[in-house]
């Protein structure tokens, strides 16, 4: 009989993760070795076990699955990477791939679904939601640079310039520059409109 896949299951919600848990665990295959509720909590986990797949939902306290997924894919390549999404926004799939995952889910699919695409990975394939590659074609590639996300993100909270000039050490000038031309890229009225925008497009 061959060895089980020890699977690494990172999501925040004790009560979904739970349910992935038992309905993975009832594949004769597979076998949920560590449960995690946080970002930051993943990468030491895996050093711990001896895991060949860890699953990764996105939207997690400490640090995100697409950040934890480039945290393992440097420290631990061997490990493949599912990342789990309950919002099917386009602009996570490319942060995803980018970051080293091999799958890109979204949370609610079937069961027998995940536990396919955990035995694809491991064999080498990539598997990604065809709904979401869709969408990702047509909406295209971030336009928004890295400092620009930057700054969009910290502006988030409702940080004047000059709060945010302090926060990210850069002049007033500069962070109302990366603003404006996030705001014209994005070709909406404010920032608040263009950081909104960009979360929903998953390009923050």
């Amino acid at each position: 009989m061959s060895p089980k896949i020890k699977l690494l299951l990172a999501e925040d919600q004790s009560m979904v993760r739970e349910a992935l848990a038992a309905l993975l665990g009832l594949e004769d295959d597979i076998e949920v070795v560590v449960q995690v509720a946080r970002g930051d909590e993943v990468l030491t986990a895996a050093r711990a076990h001896d895991i060949d797949v860890a699953l990764l939902d996105i939207e997690m306290p400490g640090a995100t699955g697409i950040e934890a997924a480039a945290q393992l894919h440097k420290e631990l390549p061997s490990i493949k990477l599912v990342v789990l999404t309950t919002f099917g926004r386009p602009g996570y799939l490319r942060t995803a791939m980018e970051a080293g995952a091999d799958a890109f889910l979204v949370k609610d699919a079937p069961a027998a679904q995940l536990a396919d695409a955990v035995r694809k990975v491991l064999a080498g394939e990539r598997v990604i939601d065809p709904t979401l590659a869709a969408a990702a074609l047509a909406d295209g590639a971030n336009p928004l640079t890295d400092r620009e996300r930057e700054v969009l993100r910290a502006a988030e909270d409702g940080s004047t310039n000059a709060e945010l000039a302090i926060k990210l050490h850069l002049s007033q000038g500069t962070v109302r520059n990366y603003l404006s031309t996030a705001i014209q890229k994005l070709a909406v009225r404010n920032r608040a409109e263009a950081a909104r925008l960009a979360r929903e497009k998953g390009w923050l």
